[in-house]
């Protein structure tokens, strides 16, 4: 049988459980969940959300969630030039997914290259995208780590960089991890972390902000320990809370990192944000996660289980009481259009928000080259993530932090037209704050045109850099293609 005359099939099977208003939207390629079989797969709606459906001769069909109701997803789907990485570690022998390294089919080079300096972990959450223990492998050591650093400095020299985990604090020596990565002359280093040794250790964030580090991506699901019993196994609010006043006081900026999950905590969104700018500027932003289902995780999958991007966005209008609005977000102009969206801000007098990006702006919906897409998006990470005094004097200084009286509210909305433009850019510097989000891909919803032009890439043990994504990704009986091998 033709591959030709199958998609046909499959399309007849699918249309006939289908509604009135089922229509096939797009074509892609995806994974078989159950023997990871490279399989046609189809965009399709019925009229109201959009499913990514697909068909394995062996283990039949496979339809999850995508996107529900508005924005709409034809007009948010955004064109982009794609652009081949400039050093490419892997050969092509399988195909995509299963030769990452980045290889030449890759379509986006590196923004934010992840590097796990441990897979030990000191809670044990119900979700997890590495499944990570208290008791784990060795950790990498120095070398092995200074040897990730070259690879991405010869690959990528102006990414961005992460140090996740497991959870990276529990290395008793993350400073000189940090200044390693800074002496290799990486200007952003974000520490992913839930937070709680640096509400432990009195003077930790001192000592991190001390050896270079601008940002920590903070784990915060919730304003109540009720969620974080839900979701991390443990009362966690009040060492939260303490975190974030740490880093504010050391200069690191701290961006809020909820995980979203249905039935648990969809109804905290507008709180987490209210929260965000009352904790602004110590808090330079937020950054939601949709659950997704790979490492560990609860085994209940179906589509009442998926929140989508634009509910999300939805949720943080509905929430706010219109202080944000659907119309304040964008898609990318680094990853696939599918994979996230953001929204940038000025915070006002009274702490309300301004959208930097006018509701009618024309320049969105023009095709931009993938690469340049992605350098925008280093250079407005590092600098609206970073500690605001950081900012101002450069990232990674050693500064201090603003805390208390640069507090939001100092200039009023009115005062803006009187400003010079050397005035409006440190206003606009010192006062923006971020609203964004990123929906990972699982074996169910993997969609290998968004695979292709992923950002994100964990660096693996022999240096190669994989797309988030590939790496984490895990079989129907959560077994990785990557992790671990």
């Amino acid at each position: 049988m033709s591959k030709t005359v199958l998609i046909r099939l499959i399309h007849v099977a699918m249309k006939t459980e289908a509604s009135p208003e089922y229509r096939v939207l797009s074509q892609t390629e995806s994974l078989c969940p159950v023997c990871l079989e490279k399989i046609p797969a189809f965009r399709v709606t019925d009229g109201c959300d959009v499913y990514l459906e697909k068909h394995c001769e062996s283990h039949g069909k496979f339809s999850a969630v995508i996107w529900r109701k508005d924005p709409s997803f034809e007009k948010w789907v955004k064109p982009k030039v794609p652009v081949q990485p400039p050093v490419c570690y892997s050969e092509i022998t399988k195909g995509c997914p299963f030769d990452c390294g980045l290889c030449v089919l890759h379509r986006q080079i590196t923004c934010t290259a992840l590097l796990e300096i441990t897979q030990r972990c000191n809670l044990n959450c119900k979700y997890c995208f590495a499944s990570s223990e208290k008791s784990a492998v060795s950790d990498p050591d120095i070398k092995t780590i200074e040897f990730w650093f070259k690879r991405v400095k010869e690959a990528a020299p102006s990414s961005n960089i992460q140090l996740s985990g497991g959870e990276p604090s529990l290395r008793d020596d993350l400073s000189q991890i940090v200044e390693i990565g800074r002496q290799a002359g990486f200007g952003f280093i974000q520490l992913n972390t839930n937070g709680l040794r640096l509400a432990e250790e009195e003077d930790y964030a001192a000592r991190l902000k001390e050896a270079g580090l601008a940002s920590v991506f903070f784990q915060f699901d919730g304003l109540s320990d009720k969620t974080y019993l839900a979701l991390r196994g443990q009362k966690l609010l009040a060492k939260k809370l303490l975190a974030i006043e740490r880093c504010a006081k050391a200069g690191i900026g701290v961006v809020l990192v909820p995980m979203i999950v249905p039935g648990i905590n969809v109804h905290e969104i507008g709180s987490i944000l209210e929260f965000a700018l009352k904790e602004y500027p110590g808090v330079r932003g937020i950054h939601f996660q949709p659950v997704s289902y790979f490492g560990r995780h609860p085994e209940n999958i179906d589509n009442n289980n998926r929140i989508t991007i634009p509910e999300i966005i939805t949720a943080l209008e509905t929430q706010s009481n219109g202080m944000v609005r659907a119309s304040d977000f964008r898609p990318p102009g680094c990853e696939n259009a599918l994979c996230s969206f953001n929204g940038k801000f000025l915070v006002m007098s009274g702490g309300h928000l301004k959208p930097l990006i006018s509701e009618n702006s024309s320049c969105c919906n023009k095709p931009i080259k993938a690469d340049i897409g992605a350098r925008q998006s280093i250079t407005s990470v590092a600098r609206q993530w970073s500690g605001i005094r950081a900012q101002r004097s450069g990232i990674g200084d050693q500064v201090d932090g603003c805390h208390g009286s640069e507090r939001v509210g100092q200039k009023k909305e009115e005062e803006i037209c009187d400003m010079d433009f050397d005035g409006f850019l440190d206003f606009v510097l010192t006062r923006s704050f971020s609203i964004s989000g990123m929906a990972f891909q699982d074996i169910w919803n993997l969609d290998l045109e968004r695979l292709k032009d992923c950002c994100i890439h964990t660096v693996s043990n022999d240096g190669r850099l994989i797309p988030f994504c590939a790496y984490n990704l895990t079989d129907s009986q959560n077994i990785p293609i990557y992790r671990g091998r």
